[in-house]
């Protein structure tokens, strides 16, 4: 215990701490592109143009269907030969961006639907266009609604960004893996990264609950909102 305390934690957290920022690094701009591709797809999968819709829902199928590994080692591995070739961060953020686009675009679809269809009506009545009446009545109350799922599909972005260390990218995991296998010390350096892994998704939790929280209008504000929990 002394030795983890004293000189593991001060000899290899460094090292740890700049995986852990590439780590946040590729959850931020996976989540931030898989919010406008969800967005878009959702919309357009609720357009009347059938082919189209049809494009759109089998990405999702693709997408969900097949694990994210199995991506991230397609677009990094395969499509260099085709002539696409990806640095390994790019890919990463590529795969990982599609994947949880496919999910976010469901839970786009469904808090869109959920939104009362007589205010549409009501827009048109006043002779609103379509367009006005997504951007500044469907869409606002849709995001709302979405804030708190969004935010769990987040925290489970924040750990399956492990998965890039397959793909060569220096994030937590593979730097911790790369301590490993210069100490041999496989029980301390997991049980450090396992810790940072918790951190980030508390901290993580801690600010959607409040997002949530300050989205939310102050007449349904009842009661304590809890942090967000991990995507299935």
């Amino acid at each position: 215990m002394y030795e983890f305390f004293v000189i593991l934690i001060p000899r290899h957290m460094p090292f740890l701490i700049e995986g852990a920022l590439v780590t946040v690094q590729l959850a931020v701009l996976s989540i931030a592109v898989g919010i406008v591709i969800g967005l878009v797809v959702a919309l357009g999968r609720l357009s009347s143009f059938r082919p189209f819709r049809w494009a759109l829902t089998t990405y999702v199928e693709i997408w969900r269907d097949v694990p994210l590994i199995v991506q991230l080692l397609v677009i990094y591995f395969t499509l260099p030969e085709i002539g696409i070739s990806l640095p390994a961060f790019a890919a990463g953020v590529l795969g990982l961006s599609l994947n949880v686009g496919a999910y976010l675009s469901e839970v786009f679809r469904a808090a869109i639907l959920s939104v009362d269809s007589g205010q549409k009506d009501g827009g048109l009545s006043i002779g609103m266009s379509r367009v006005m009446i997504y951007r500044r009545i469907i869409l606002p109350q849709a995001l709302r609604i979405a804030v708190p799922t969004i935010g769990g599909y987040f925290i489970g972005l924040l750990k399956d960004t492990s998965l890039v260390s397959y793909i060569s990218v220096s994030e937590l995991l593979r730097n911790g893996v790369i301590i490993i296998s210069n100490t041999f010390q496989s029980m301390q350096i997991y049980l450090m990264v396992a810790l940072i892994y918790f951190v980030l998704s508390f901290v993580a939790s801690i600010l959607v609950a409040r997002l949530e929280r300050r989205l939310t209008p102050a007449y349904l504000r009842a009661g304590h909102i809890t942090p967000a929990g991990a995507h299935p």
